[in-house]
């Protein structure tokens, strides 16, 4: 009976946008659209079907692994297609008295409270921002080097829990502590 169950996301179609050019060969998915292009390999025992304006994901067998990866494939191949028609963007707020960012040529520049800046090689294919000094907009086409280049920028200098200084995804609570003097006399 559970070999029956499909995989909710990996089942679903996705419908191909009129300025997106989908192309597969040798098991690799080409995504082409306004803002660039990307590829993808497909795993082991997961095919990919183009009918109708539609992208099909299917499963070959019911293995574990198959089923594993039948969602992922989908969901990776959804991602892609947004990537390349609207792109994605993480945002970044720093908090601290003098502390700030901008943007150097390919470097973002990051005066962090520490005895020397911080120089951040921005990768290709990744766009960086800094509309305000204690802002930071990482943009790109690719879902998961976006996501990763803002982890790394936000893995710097990390918000500390006492004043809440230091760098931290735009909306990020971060729970304060109570400092020792605070605590002493409660």
């Amino acid at each position: 009976m559970r070999s029956l169950i499909m995989s909710r996301i990996g089942k679903k179609s996705i419908a191909i946008p009129k300025d997106v050019n989908i192309d597969i060969k040798d098991s690799c998915v080409f995504v082409e659209g306004s803002k660039g292009k990307l590829e993808f390999r497909l795993p082991y025992g997961v095919s990919v079907e183009v009918k109708d304006g539609q992208i099909f994901v299917k499963r070959l067998s019911d293995t574990k692994l198959n089923k594993s990866t039948h969602g992922l494939t989908r969901a990776l191949i959804f991602n892609m297609i947004k990537g390349t028609t609207e792109g994605y963007t993480k945002k970044l707020e720093i908090i601290g008295v003098g502390f700030k960012a901008q943007v150097q040529g390919n470097k973002l520049n990051m005066q962090l409270g520490f005895s020397h800046p911080v120089n951040f090689s921005i990768p290709e294919g990744i766009n960086i921002e800094t509309p305000k000094n204690t802002q930071i907009i990482v943009k790109g086409i690719d879902k998961q080097k976006v996501g990763e280049i803002a982890s790394e920028i936000r893995a710097v200098c990390p918000p500390e829990p006492y004043k809440g200084k230091g760098i931290r995804y735009a909306g990020e609570y971060v729970k304060k502590k109570i400092g020792k003097s605070q605590a002493a006399t409660k």
